[in-house]
This record gives structure tokens, sequence and C-alpha cells, in this order.
């Protein structure tokens, strides 16, 4: 797991301002259970109330005439209390509910509009449990937690005038004990908060490392890392056992504490309430009468505690929500943005620099030229910055410095989902979904007709494979398009583009995963698929972009060539270099065809 990293406070000012904002949206159901809360309450206070009139005069005077109408008050009373207490929680249930409902779709439509960037430095296992587990929290909020805190100290302060007014100096001395107590939970909840927090936290990275190795189970079998990935889980959860370790003892600690509360209270009561009694003070009546008011008391003291822990926990998860809401985004300034309904496709690099970590420059000085619909090359050594400036053209990142203009307006005025909507991507490594064929091709634009689906599928050279398969193009194609092999990935791929009509095409690596027979079916679909697009072909065979109107060759950031394909063979430099490298290795595996060579890799220079 990543380093120990210093333990950040709740921000308690923020996160209760949150909370405010989120009882306020609630505040009907909130306020009908909390009617309801007082009135199941106040009715819970009836059957206690009658134990005086019952011991003292029904049986201490034989006062018979009394009894029935004790038993019905105590009957109603209870009836009434039973029905509050089902409405209860079906109204502030459903508001709990409702209110997770609200955050979760919330969070997840401000987590789809987060910068590219911050995809790339947050686990997805930690997104998904800010999603999924931290809102579970806020039924403690709007739902029955809230209530019965109000309810309990409704509960705890009607029985508290009760117990001064039937024995106000026994009272004095079980306030002493009920206020050492409450002490001691501020303290414990003060310890436990910090804990709960720092829980959603070790269990989202454990999530996330679990997703990770599930994700890539093939990598880890055939290199056999099962020891390696047991040992990392291993120690995430063990980090979690010591965190949920750490928190019982508190809370166990608290509910020991309670319970001795509750003794020493009933120690002081034999004391002083039998002194009572003996001395005339009390009568037998006002003394189980004043029992049954110290457990209506200290019961919600000791409830208030456990709720407390409760909501303390809610909190810390609400603190990990604002966070995550804090992380501006991307499409922030859209408002005072220009729309862009429609788009040639000329775009115009001006002097761009970028960096991914400060003082450490990726693109340095760009400056290109590409009209519509014409096709750009972007060749070079790994980490050169081709998937970088790739990922500019795409709006995933904005330049530190320069600017990039799209139809001679500066793309840092244009609303970013007007412009991302001229866009399609053929990348590297394709994403498919884990659904049917149809719909990883219609993800690009669900309003497309089906006909309109396997138009793009017969363009791409789908049909090849997809006739093999019983249910054609509703096959289902699993988790990432686990079922098809890459080049049929690749060409679900190509046809999910060709279905979005863009007026900008960036063709990442499009044809890596395809061996010489589907490459010769591919170059077709993507010729097809450029014409009239500005395309932007990010490619190591050098045989894929003969054509291209321009070949910008970049190396540390920078460009160190540009042209045609003979201008740049004829200028003998870095180009030159890695097209007879390229060229005398295919030359020699196809010479050798016997010997293992990444599919594909025979061209046709």
């Amino acid at each position: 797991m990543a380093d120990e990293k210093p333990k950040k406070k709740v921000k308690l000012t923020s996160v209760w301002r949150e909370a405010r904002e989120l009882i306020a949206v609630h505040r009907k159901r909130l306020a009908l259970g909390l009617v309801l809360m007082l009135v199941s309450r106040l009715a819970g206070l009836v059957l206690p109330g009658t134990s005086k009139l019952l011991i003292d005069d029904v049986i201490g005077k034989h006062q018979v005439d009394l009894l029935w109408p004790l038993a019905i008050a105590g009957g109603v009373a209870t009836v009434l209390q039973a029905l509050t207490g089902y409405a209860l929680s079906q109204i502030l249930g459903v508001a709990a509910q409702k209110a997770i409902n609200d955050v979760r779709k919330s969070i997840h439509e401000h987590l789809l509009h987060l910068p590219v960037g911050h995809f790339n430095s947050t686990q997805t296992g930690i997104l998904i449990s800010r999603v999924m587990n931290d809102a579970e929290g806020l039924r403690n909020l709007v739902g029955t937690g809230i209530v019965q805190l109000v309810g309990g100290f409704v509960t705890a302060t009607l029985g508290f005038g009760v117990l001064v007014y039937l024995n106000w100096k026994l009272t004095l001395v079980v306030l002493i004990v009920l206020a050492i107590f409450g002490v001691v939970m501020t303290v414990a909840f003060r310890k436990l908060r910090p804990l709960f927090r720092e829980r959603g936290k070790i269990q989202a990275e454990v999530t996330g490392r679990l997703g990770q190795t599930l994700g890539g189970i093939r990598e880890v079998k055939a290199y056999t890392a099962e020891r390696a990935e047991q040992k990392s889980f291993s120690g995430g959860v063990d980090r979690l056992f010591d965190n949920i370790r750490r928190s019982m003892i508190g809370i166990s600690a608290t509910t020991s504490i309670s319970t001795a509360i509750v003794g020493v209270v009933g120690v002081i009561m034999t004391l002083l309430g039998g002194r009572a009694i003996l001395s005339g003070e009390m009568t037998l009546g006002d003394f189980v009468m004043y029992l049954v008011f110290v457990g209506l008391v200290v019961g919600p003291v000791v409830n208030i505690a456990s709720i407390g822990t409760q909501i303390s926990e809610a909190f810390a998860g609400m603190d990990r929500l604002r966070e995550l809401r804090e992380v501006a985004r991307e499409d922030a300034e859209d408002g005072t943005r220009e729309p862009c309904p429609n788009l040639r496709g000329e775009l115009r690099f001006e002097d761009v620099g970028f960096e991914y970590d400060p003082g450490k420059p990726v693109l340095e000085h760009i400056s290109f030229h590409a009209p519509a619909g014409s096709t750009t090359a972007l060749v070079g050594t790994s980490g050169g910055g081709k998937s970088t400036l790739a990922g500019l053209v795409l709006g995933f990142y904005r330049p530190l410095s320069g600017r990039i203009l799209a139809d001679g307006r500066d793309l840092t005025t244009l609303r970013l989902f007007d412009y991302r909507s001229h866009l399609g991507v053929v990348l590297q490594d394709n994403f498919l979904f884990d659904g049917t064929i149809a719909e990883n091709v219609g993800f690009s634009r669900p309003e497309a007709t089906r006909e309109e689906i396997e138009a793009a599928c017969r363009t791409a050279h789908c049909e090849e494979f997809v006739s093999r398969f019983e249910k054609r193009y509703d096959t289902v194609v699993g988790e990432r398009g686990v079922k098809l092999s890459g080049g049929q990935r690749q060409r679900v791929a190509i046809a999910r583009a060709l279905l979005a009509d863009p007026r900008i095409l960036v063709l990442d690596e499009a044809t890596s995963m395809l061996d010489s027979e589907s490459e010769a079916l591919i170059q077709e679909g993507l010729q097809k698929l450029r014409q009239k697009r500005t395309t932007f072909v990010i490619a190591h065979r050098l045989s894929t972009i003969r054509s291209a109107d321009q070949i910008l060759v970049i190396e540390k950031g920078r460009i160190l060539e540009r042209g045609k394909h003979a201008e740049l063979l004829a200028l003998g430099g870095r180009y030159k270099e890695l097209y007879l490298r390229q060229h005398s290795y295919e030359e020699n595996r196809f010479v050798n065809p016997g010997e293992d060579y990444p599919s594909g890799a025979v061209s046709k220079l």
C-alpha cells in the first residue's frame, strides 16, 4: 500500500454546513418525523406516570375506581406509541434512502465531469467507495438518527423535570454522575471520529486494489503474481482489521462506561432513595415512579452516545464527499464559454507547453497547423509526448502555456461538451462495456438506429467475425470485451468511431493489435473513417502513415522534424533512422517467418 500520509482533520464547520443543507432539503419529512417522535415519547411517559397512582392510590388507598381509567390510558398510550413508531420508521426510512439516492446521483454526476488527470491519480476503487459507501452514513442524519437524538434530549429533559419534582436532592447527585458520563463520551467521540474517517480511506484502497487484481487476473496468472497480490491484499485487510479493532475497543469502552453509569445510579438510588422512603420524604409510589423515570432519562442519554457515534461516522463520510466535491469540474466555466454547435475541424497549436508535475515539462514549444480534413501523423520513441499531445486535442488537458485554436477560436473559450461532441477516438487499448456488440458500437451515438449501427460495423469489417456468433450483434462481449480478440475489439472501436461521425478523429495505434490479414481489412475502414475528417494518427508502425498530409517527429516533448513521408526520408534525419530500423527488422522477420514476432508486424513498406 502507499506510504502513510498525515491524517487530515475533519472540517466540522464545512461538514456541519453541508449537513444543515441536507437536512433543509428533507425538512418537511424530518419535521413530520420529529412531531411523531415527540408524540411517541410523550405517549411513552404515560405508563411510567401512572405507576405512582397505581401504587399509592389504587393499591395503597384502595381507590378501585381509578383502575380502569389508568388501564385505558396506558392501553391508548401504548397503541399510539406503536402506531407513531411504525409511521416514524416508514417516513424517516424513505427520507434517508431518498437522501442517499440523491447524494449518490449528485456525486456520480460530479465525478463524471472531473478532469482526466484526477482519474490518473486516484484509484477507481476509492472513487467507487465514495459514491456507494460514504453516502450510506447519511441515513443517520436525515433518517432516524437525528430525530432519535432530538427525541432522546426531549425525553431526558422531561424525565429530568419529573425527577426534580419528585426528589431534587437525589436528582442532583444523579445529574453529577451523568455530567461525568457526558464528559467521557465527548472525549470518546473525539478519539473515534478519526478512526471512522481512516476506515473509509482504507476500505477504499483495499477495494481499489482488489478491483485492479481481478481486472488484471490474466496478467496476475501469467506472471505467477498470485502470492504478491495476496500479500498486498492481506496487508490492506489487516490494516482494516486493526482500524475496526481499535474502533470496537472505543465503542466497547463507551458501552461499558454506560453500563457502569447505570450501576452507579442504581446504587445511589438504593442508598438515598431508601432513606427518603424511611424518612417519609417519598412514598413507595414516588420511589417506583422515580426508578422508572431514571430509566427514561439514563436510557436516552446512553442512546444519545450510540447515535452520536453513528453521526460521527456520517460526518466523516460527508467530509470525504466534500473533498471530492471540492475538486473543480472540467466544465466549471462552460456557462461563460462560447457555444460550438458546428466545427470544420481546423486545429492550430501555437507554442504549446504542458506538464503533469510542476517543473517536469512533457511538451515544449509545440506549434503546427492541421487544416480541416487533413491527416497529421505523430511518430517518435515511447514517452516522447505523442499521447499527451493527443490528450490535448481531445480536451483532456489544458495547455500550461501557449494556446490551441479550433477553427480559429481558442479552445479554452469554447464549451467543452460542445467541442467533444465533434470528436471520435480509437485507442490502442479500447474499452468495451459488458454489453452486446451493438450496444458498444451505439455507445457513441445512443439515438442511432440498428441499421446505422450495423452499417458502421460492416464498414469496419466487423461482419467477418460477427457472423460466426449465434446471436450476431446481440452477442455479449464480457467485461472489457474479454470474449473478443484484440483485433475484434479494435474493429468494434472503429465502428463506434464511424457511427459518431466526428469532425476530429484521434487514432492511437489503431491497428497495433491486428494481424496482417485483419490490418488489410481495417485499412480500408480507416480510409473511409478519415475522409473529410481532421485526423491525428499515433503510430510506431510507419507503414500506416505514408499517406499522411504531415508527419511530426516528436522526441522529448519537442517537434524534431516535420513533413511528408518522402520529404522526411530525403531529409535523412530521425524519421529516416526510425524508418530504416523498422524496415530492416521487418524484412528480417519476413525472411524468417518461423521466429516469434508480434502479430501484424510484416509491413508493405
